[in-house]
């Protein structure tokens, strides 16, 4: 490429002369609605006019225009990562020709937001929050004429600031169009439990409801077969039914499995239900579901338990932006991350702080995560979008979802709950996202603020205010217009209503009054917010009470008061995966670097200390820093390592402190070699020379660490485990910048428009050492018929344009992530920097 990607994306857009794509969807069934969309930006919220969408362009969603333009310090707001906003329309026409009367559905799994919809010129709805799913029978407003249709889409995200993270903007999730006959089961109309569980049978209980659009009362066959994973039938069930004209119906059948295979972490097996509607030998509906047979348990005293067995939920957030995609991001960017984190011991998710997408969802169900999915980050008062707690600016563009919750919170949790309801990897359902802070009366209550007599600290101390004087506190406060628990009571009950298999939660960051309010009283498991320091009181105060950590930080300490408690479950890690916004006034910090991983999805040191605490398997990793720099000192008397300040790590926050992945410093310049490993000893050399074995026992922060002079060389690890030599590690002094390394997770693509290869450059010394602590810019080259989606480094302070081939690395590394189109071809992907050159990757789509 001789021009940037951004170069050649501003060319064609601004040349483009939108041409309406027609597509025939006259064909009952379920169709990808993704491809063939026009789109054009009607205001854009940012400082720099980069001509980018004036015109009608021709797009596919999932689609996220703000990922497109440039990070703006100007006019750009740190909480939603310094990307604009604006308002867009989208279009698509489409030809259905009806032989007969039928019902069309169209589907969305998510918009972002306050999208109002029109079909043929006609208003059809509107939908303002950003992250539940929703559709429209359109069936009354269709041209059945001549079958021409055109649908469109005003989505206005003017309000740039109205989350506190990078949400994205437009239709970032998958959509599409349902075609039913006037007899059918409408959209998420089955639901199917498994009440009963045993080792010899599994009780299958599947509730399918049944519309009749016809002006005659119908009679018909309901048939279900339940296939296992192999295909083969393993329960079968045919009903003949009746229901009267213009009206719906619930029916429930149950199905028994022989010996059933479980859902689980370690094997996520599933079954898929066929629900089918027949006249006669007509099929007149069809519809299957994945579902998995699993039991779960919580239980006060002893945890969770998932088929029976006791097992610690290892848990991460995470926010739903992908780095250089945005908000719309492939399912095989999410695979890859998912791949990494289960590679860490991470069993369980939890989506933050909204509904996820049906496919991250499916996902999760084919990899054997526990999922918690949350509803609603407000209620009914507003939270601070550049701040964290009580609203403090007042201002039009930070308006969110608590403008239309009173009006919407039934729909939008209702429709997240029918929507999602099958999937065996959700586990629980959260309402809320610390709620508390929008409360005043709740965090007064709790003595920690508008107490002139307490100087502690939140984070680390317990409630200054017994347990009666929060009582009394809470009985006196004036109550505000609304009430947390009257709320949290209204949130449960319609959960509950729809589904009563999963535990009901929430994120509470002031679990002290939430369990004197009301709030707590309707949870089945009451979630804690970075309060470890009260999982003994919660549960010496509160027995009855399933307790667990729901947003923690990635440290050994917040894993260390899970694993001295068996009746905590587990712990929900803030966060997997560095996530875009949420960076107040932080220029040039367009990302939060909380994560397990980085924005690019590369491993971080924080990724290795959990690694050792949850895989179960042998792991080395090793990290170093200049004496000065580094969070250890000498110990005056023997010169060992120790902390600066005693006792740190007991409190370390949400950051890992900084250090290297090189070794390369000055010479005899004191280096801290910091390893993090699960072996019982670990032995370090330098150059084949022995500096020492260390025992892990040792080291309460679980950190084996020395002090060393720098000699240029090698270091190496050796782990022991029962005095056998295990696992070796190597780090070795790199020479200068000789040449890229190109690798990618997919030598072979499916030509299908979907399918993404992430390629990573990486910078090497003349001996193919990876070199990490020199940078450079690589410009890739990319021959093929593919999309170019971006580049990144990983940095959270990287502020380089995602749409770009051209990227200043980070570590030495950078990230290129391409997707296929719907046509076969041989792609070749190279890289160079000044003076450098790369390996050639060759990627067949096929």
């Amino acid at each position: 490429m001789t021009m940037t990607l951004r170069t050649i994306l501003k060319f064609s857009f601004l040349l483009n002369i939108f041409i309406v794509y027609s597509q025939n969807y006259s064909e009952i069934g379920n169709h990808d609605f993704n491809d063939d969309w026009g789109f054009k930006l009607i205001e854009n919220t940012g400082t720099y006019d980069s001509g980018l969408y004036k015109d009608w362009t021709k797009i596919n969603v999932p689609h996220d225009w703000s990922v497109d333009f440039s990070f703006d310090s100007i006019k750009g707001e740190g909480a939603t990562g310094y990307l604009p906003g604006g308002r867009g329309l989208y279009k698509k026409e489409f030809i259905i020709q009806d032989t007969k009367p039928t019902t069309t559905y169209v589907l969305f799994d998510g918009v972002y937001n306050n999208s109002t919809f029109y079909l043929n010129d006609k208003h059809v709805g509107f939908h303002p929050y950003g992250y539940s799913p929703f559709y429209f029978d359109i069936s009354d407003y269709l041209n059945r004429e001549n079958g021409k249709n055109i649908i469109k889409v005003d989505v206005d995200r003017s309000k740039y600031v109205d989350s506190r993270w990078y949400s994205g903007s437009g239709i970032y999730r998958n959509v599409r169009l349902v075609r039913k006959n006037n007899l059918h089961i409408p959209i998420w109309g089955v639901f199917v439990t498994t009440p009963q569980i045993s080792d010899e049978e599994a009780i299958v209980n599947i509730k399918s409801t049944i519309k009749n659009k016809h002006a005659e009362d119908q009679k018909f066959n309901l048939q279900i077969k339940i296939f296992d994973d192999t295909g083969k039938i393993v329960a079968k069930v045919i009903e003949p039914l009746n229901i009267a004209s213009k009206k719906d119906t619930d029916v429930e059948n149950k199905l028994s499995i022989s010996k059933p295979y479980l859902w689980g972490i370690k094997s996520p097996r599933r079954y898929e239900a066929e629900i089918t509607l027949l006249q006669g030998e007509e099929i007149i509906d069809k519809n299957t579901v994945k579902f998995g047979v699993r039991k779960i348990k919580f239980d006060t005293n002893k945890g969770f338990f998932l088929n029976d067995i006791n097992i610690p939920i290892k848990g991460v957030c995470l926010h739903h932006d992908g780095g250089i995609v945005g908000s719309a991001v492939p399912k095989d960017v999410w695979r890859r991350r998912l791949m990494k984190l289960k590679d860490a011991g991470c069993n369980a998710i939890r989506i933050s702080h909204n509904p996820g997408s049906d496919e991250f969802l499916d996902l999760c169900d084919e990899m054997g995560f526990l999922v918690q999915d949350e509803f609603f980050d407000e209620w009914d008062n507003p939270k601070d979008k550049r701040l964290n707690q009580n609203e403090q600016i007042v201002d039009s563009i930070s308006r969110g979802y608590t403008e239309y919750f009173q009006e919407w919170a039934e729909k939008d949790l209702k429709n997240t709950i029918l929507a999602h309801r099958n999937h065996p990897s959700i586990f629980q359902w959260s309402i809320g996202n610390e709620i508390e802070w929008t409360y005043p009366r709740n965090a007064d209550a709790t003595g920690f603020f508008n107490n002139m007599n307490w100087s502690g600290n939140y984070f680390w101390e317990k409630p200054p205010h017994s347990v009666d004087q929060i009582k009394e506190k809470l009985a006196t406060l004036p109550e505000g217009k609304y009430d947390i628990g009257k709320t949290a009571k209204m949130l449960a009950a319609w959960t509950r209503e729809l589904d009563t298999t999963r535990y009901v939660t929430a994120n509470c960051i002031l679990p002290s009054a939430s369990h004197l309010s009301g709030f707590a009283d309707v949870l089945d498991v009451v979630g804690y917010s970075y309060r470890r320091v009260l999982y003994d009181y919660g549960h010496e105060n509160y027995p009855d009470k399933p307790i667990m950590g729901t947003e923690n930080l990635v440290q050994w300490h917040e894993w260390k008061a899970v694993q001295e408690r068996p009746f905590i479950s587990g712990a929900f890690l803030w966060t997997g995966i560095d996530y875009m916004g949420e960076s107040h006034e932080q220029w040039p910090r367009k990302a939060t670097p909380s994560g397990m991983l980085d924005v690019a999805g590369f491993e971080k040191p924080s990724f290795h200390m959990m690694k050792t605490l949850w895989s179960g398997q042998p792991h080395i990793y090793v990290a170093t820093q200049k004496l000065d720099k580094s969070i250890f000192k000498e110990e005056d008397n023997t010169g060992s390592p120790v902390e600066r300040k005693k006792g740190a790590w007991k409190k370390a926050l949400w950051v890992w402190h900084d250090v290297n992945e090189h070794w390369n410093y000055k010479e005899n310049e004191k280096i801290v070699v910091e390893i993090y490993s699960n072996y019982d000893e670990v032995e370090l050399c330098l150059n084949e020379k022995s500096i020492g074995v260390k025992k892990l026992k040792d080291f309460e922060d679980r950190i084996y660490k020395w002090i060393l002079p720098f000699q240029k060389g090698e270091l190496k690890i050796t782990g022991k485990k029962d005095g056998k030599v295990g696992e070796i590690k190597i780090l070795k002094t790199t020479g200068k910048r000789n040449k890229i390394k190109l690798i990618t997770d997919k030598e072979v693509m499916n030509a299908d428009g979907i399918s993404v290869a992430h390629v990573i450059a990486q910078l090497e010394d003349v001996n193919g050492n990876p070199i990490k602590n020199i940078e450079d810019t690589i410009t890739f080259s990319v021959d093929g018929n593919v999309t170019v989606l971006g580049v990144d480094n990983g940095s959270s302070f990287n502020v380089q344009d995602y749409k770009s081939n051209t990227i200043k690395t980070d570590k030495g590394r950078c990230l290129l992530l391409i997707q296929s189109k719907k046509t076969k071809s041989k792609v070749t992907v190279k890289a160079a920097a000044k003076g450098l050159i790369s390996n050639e990757l060759k990627i067949n789509i096929k």
